[in-house]
């Protein structure tokens, strides 16, 4: 039994969209979101594995209440600081 959150269904929708335009560079079990809090963002490519973690769906709760997930860049944009954003996945990778 799990917990469903709205914003998370739509946020998989877009990221099997952006899967399918084309991008070959992300592997297999990954997808790409945009990180930073000015103009220029910095693209990162993440385990899906990280979607079940309770600290990064308060970041994509967040990021959705923010920007909401239709990106131009046809990625999830999370508006962040980046050394949160690295910090953030140093733990959930056990660094």
């Amino acid at each position: 039994m799990g917990i469903r959150l709205p914003g998370m269904i739509h946020a998989k929708q877009v990221l099997l969209r952006s899967l399918a335009k084309g991008t070959n560079d992300v592997p297999k079990g990954h997808f790409t979101v945009y990180v930073g809090d000015s103009q220029f963002k910095k693209r990162f490519v993440l385990p899906i594995t990280y979607l079940n973690d309770p600290s990064f769906q308060d970041l994509l709760s967040r990021a959705e209440e923010e920007l909401g997930f239709d990106h131009p860049m046809g990625g999830l944009t999370i508006p962040c600081n980046e050394g949160t954003f690295i910090d953030l996945t140093s733990r959930l990778n056990g660094y």
